[in-house]
């Protein structure tokens, strides 16, 4: 049975992928029919509304992700369509009730069939939860978790590759752990379905990825500066010679002035609709222990300039400062809930104003923490090439405790693959850092070692 879906599996997903989506339209339009007749009947309003959903629901699509079952798993992405769903939806009303004002006037406008607009959505998140377990719950039937093998350099870099695999059990399995300088590696790479790369020399990098690609074996790495900045290139013919150009400059005065009234403009706007939850946080934390509201510290930003960041405070006052841990008392009750739903940071739009941050960059570090990371990592300062960010690819992909190198590697990214749109993607996919549990999870303090690195003996690798 299971290789009789193999040989059609393709075509299964697609048939799988389009019945999801038709029925998340589908129930839209056929609830919001009951109360808007020209949405059921062959109309211009039918035809308008339908394009403008199919339009919009592909660009939050590629905004906050498809329905990609085997490689994610269901939770997020039941978030990522849900939320994708929601602001489809509310666009697509917005669009349904201005082709119901009939009258030209801005006095005719109405909202109407808001209940019928909630029942669509809860309706859909329903529909993505069943197609979300039960497409992973298909997938994971037909494929049995894929035998890996990880070559890495040391305990420390296992410790850190393995805590990202074991999270996708159903997808990887992990039967070897080879140290690069192991004489037998190509022999024992040879007989996994999937390699993990990590923190190995690039020469010898680059050795793994042709001997797995000459096998076909997947391969996954993690990405080096040269990595980063290949990524960024373009592809050039000198004559008939092949060459990749990679422009690291500044960005332009175009680029720094569309961004500065992308953060003003978004600083203002944001600052007014929080106004409620910077209200009641400030009551909050002064009824409970009377102490200041605002917590201020010094952090770095564009070129490495230090100024105060401001948040709304979570901790008791006058104790030690120092990064997170797992349980930590120093946590007020208010702190929690703010830490829990991120709104301790929203004071950092005064920061925006101001122009210390920018609302997309790099997250600021604490100065303490800039230097101990450029001593063990001394590329770290070129994630200051910009203003740090409220938001950004660490933020919302990483974690607190996130290794310095993993940040690095984020930023860097964004720095080099800057546009506007990018900007306004990465504000769209910050919702999903308020539905995940694990966004705010602290640097652990013990950590249990299943797997274990053993150093090889030989230190002269040679290709089997």
């Amino acid at each position: 049975m299971k290789r009789e879906l193999k040989k059609f599996e393709s075509t299964m997903w697609l048939c799988i992928k389009l019945l999801l989506y038709i029925l998340l339209m589908g129930t839209f339009m056929f609830i919001m029919s009951r109360e808007n007749r020209a949405l059921g009947v062959l109309s211009r309003t039918m035809g308008i509304t339908f394009s403008t959903y199919c339009v919009v629901g592909l660009l939050f699509l590629n905004i906050y992700g498809r329905y990609d079952v085997g490689r994610r798993k269901s939770k997020p992405i039941i978030y990522s369509l849900s939320l994708a769903v929601l602001f489809t939806d509310v666009v697509t009303y917005i669009q349904l009730m201005i082709m119901n004002t009939i009258t030209p006037s801005i006095y005719a406008f109405r909202l109407d069939s808001l209940g019928s607009l909630l029942l669509s959505f809860l309706v859909q998140v329903m529909i993505i939860i069943v197609f979300a377990y039960g497409g992973n719950g298909l997938f994971f039937t037909i494929h049995k978790p894929e035998s890996c093998c990880i070559v890495t350099s040391s305990q420390e870099s296992l410790d850190n590759i393995v805590r990202g695999i074991l999270k996708y059990k159903k997808q990887y399995k992990i039967d070897y752990i080879m140290d690069y300088k192991d004489k037998n590696l190509f022999e024992t790479v040879g007989k996994a379905d999937t390699v993990f790369i990590h923190d190995v020399p690039l020469d010898v990098r680059s050795r793994i990825v042709r001997f797995c690609y000459k096998n076909k074996i997947n391969i996954y790495f993690n990405p080096e500066i040269e990595d980063i900045v290949e990524m960024s290139a373009k592809y050039y013919l000198l004559d008939d010679v092949s060459v990749l150009n990679a422009n690291v400059k500044a960005w332009t005065m175009e680029q720094r002035v569309m961004k500065k009234l992308l953060d003003m403009s978004l600083a203002i706007v944001l600052g007014i609709l929080t106004s409620p939850i910077w209200i009641v946080s400030a009551i909050a934390i002064k009824a409970y222990d009377g102490g200041h509201i605002f917590f201020k510290q010094k952090r770095a930003t564009l070129n490495g300039r230090v100024f105060e960041v401001y948040k709304f405070r979570t901790m008791k006052e006058h104790v030690e400062n120092h990064s997170v841990t797992d349980d930590d008392d120093r946590i007020t009750k208010p702190g929690k809930i703010l830490r829990k739903i991120r709104m301790d940071e929203l004071p950092q739009l005064i920061n925006i104003l101001k122009g210390d941050m920018s609302f997309v960059g790099p997250r600021p570090e604490m100065l303490e923490n800039v230097r101990a990371y450029e001593d063990q990592l001394p590329e770290f300062r070129y994630r200051l090439r910009v203003k740090a960010g409220l938001t950004g690819y660490a933020q919302i992909s990483g974690k607190y405790n996130t290794s310095p190198k993993d940040k690095l590697m984020m930023d860097m990214i964004y720095i080099e693959e800057f546009s506007i749109l990018r900007d306004i993607q990465l504000i769209f996919q910050t919702a999903i850092v308020l539905l995940k549990s694990d966004s705010t999870e602290a640097f652990r303090t013990n950590e249990t070692r299943k797997y274990i690195f053993k150093e090889a003996q030989e230190t002269k690798t040679e290709e089997q």
